[in-house]
């Protein structure tokens, strides 16, 4: 078996402010057995200007007439108490409690909550003082690369080693931001470029709707896969229509940990332990196809390939033509080696 997949259940922003659709976020996150629940971690203040306009996938999805960024954030904030009450509930509920920070003294709160991966959303990799901070830590970091091109990725991939981060403690997630992602658009194969350029672990952050592309993207080679979800997909908000409902992010993680299984054998083309019952029921060995009479040569018409396979294969029919019959051999008979002259 290989590595496991790590499964980020994105909650995001999808709390809408409240701690306690958040513990639903939780909730929902940890029935669906995956491996971390992450939220954002920011202050409206530090990551956006007040006049800062809202992408216009967050305007149709609010569908309200205020098209400020920073207004919108704002009703978003997690609190630092909000944090500990959010991180003590996962406990309780046996997921990973997960962040993404936007700005270096979100990074500082994040490591002083004892952090020991970072996740770079996809806006900060061209944040220099961001990633020079994070490099600084030395601690494993989740690369999300929406927007990126692989000049950017690579110039991102070098402050953070500068600093310290050894390349082995990075992974590297393809992503598209435009939310939901046009099947069109999603270049899955972009993931694999990644990994041929850099040589760095790979995965996907997912932005389309429903869950055919992370399972394909597992099926790749992705070692992560992020993917937000929500309660319902009707709540006001800029995610929510981009975001699984709990049943389908359940679906997805179990489709993930079958593909897992499925791509992780000894590579090596062989009976699998389970089938080899099968091999006599299914394949077929030589019959006898018309009434032979002792000394009798066997021609080719009098030969059949019938189930079950567990006589002379049909492989050997050649050994089997010209040859004489030992006694007289009946019409479906299967036939044996001392059955021949």
């Amino acid at each position: 078996m290989g590595k496991k997949v790590l499964i980020i259940a994105e909650a995001g922003v999808n709390h809408n402010g409240n701690i306690e659709t958040a513990k639903e976020l939780i909730d929902a996150a940890a029935e669906a057995d995956a491996d971390l629940v992450k939220f954002q971690t920011f202050s409206a203040d530090r990551i956006v200007s007040p006049t800062a306009q809202k992408a216009n996938y967050q305007q149709v999805n609010i569908g309200e007439d205020d098209t400020s960024q920073y207004n919108m954030l704002k009703r978003l904030e997690l609190s630092e108490a909000m944090h500990h009450e959010l991180i003590s509930y996962c406990r309780q509920k046996g997921i990973g409690f997960f962040s993404t920070a936007f700005d270096p003294q979100g990074l500082d709160f994040l490591h002083n909550l004892g952090f020991n991966q970072f996740k770079v959303p996809s806006g900060e990799i061209t944040n220099y003082p961001y990633l020079k901070k994070l490099g600084r830590f030395k601690k494993p970091v989740i690369l999300s690369t929406g927007m990126a091109t692989l000049g950017e990725i690579e110039a991102a991939l070098n402050i953070l080693t500068l600093e310290g981060l050894d390349r082995r403690q990075i992974t590297v997630l393809h992503c598209n931001t435009e939310y939901p992602t046009p099947m069109e658009e999603v270049n899955l194969k972009a993931m694999l470029a990644i990994q041929r350029a850099f040589q760095v672990e790979v995965g996907y952050s997912d932005h389309t709707l429903g869950i055919e592309v992370p399972i394909a993207a597992v099926a790749l080679g992705a070692s992560v896969i992020e993917k937000h979800f929500t309660l319902d997909r009707n709540l006001p908000g800029p995610d929510h229509k981009a975001s699984l409902e709990p049943d389908e992010l359940k679906a997805m993680v179990a489709a993930i940990r079958n593909i897992e299984k499925a791509i992780g054998g000894h590579g090596r083309k062989e009976p699998s332990k389970s089938e080899k019952k099968n091999k006599e029921v299914i394949r077929k060995s030589i019959h006898i196809k018309n009434p032979i009479e002792s000394g009798q040569v066997i021609n080719e018409e009098d030969l059949i390939a019938l189930r079950p396979g567990d006589g002379i294969s049909p492989m050997q029919w050649n050994e089997i033509v010209g040859r004489k019959a030992a006694h007289n051999l009946n019409k479906s008979q299967k036939l044996q080696w001392l059955d021949l002259l």
